[in-house]
């Protein structure tokens, strides 16, 4: 009886996850609204301060290119995947292995819970 309770649980879980990442946005709707905290980002990749100064730099930078693409009429898409890739891009240069990797999670986290979706 307890094994059957717990699958109808699960079951149940499993059921309402699927139905409420059915109801997430896509990129087409999806707005960027650039909170980047850089002291709690920091502290997660432990930077020193050249890399602090350096990833400061590239979120604005990257924030500037996130709101200029979910805002664009026209291949909303693309840019935003352009934003993206050119941010791994400057972070890649920046950071060592180890805190890219992080990073890179981080991120990809970051868009899918924004409705983000990139290809």
């Amino acid at each position: 009886m307890k094994r059957l309770g717990l699958t109808l649980v699960a079951a149940f879980c499993l059921m309402a996850a699927s139905f409420a990442a059915g109801n997430q946005p896509v990129a087409e709707s999806a707005k960027w609204d650039g909170n980047i905290n850089v002291t709690k980002l920091s502290q997660y990749l432990k930077l020193n301060g050249k890399q602090q100064e350096e990833v400061a730099n590239i979120c604005m930078y990257f924030d500037e290119q996130m709101l200029r693409a979910t805002n664009a009429r026209k291949n909303r898409e693309e840019k935003v995947r352009k934003a993206v890739y050119g941010n791994l891009k400057l972070m890649k240069q920046t950071l060592d292995e180890k805190q890219y990797a992080d990073y890179a999670k981080v991120l990809n986290v970051t868009l899918r819970n924004k409705g983000i979706e990139v290809k």
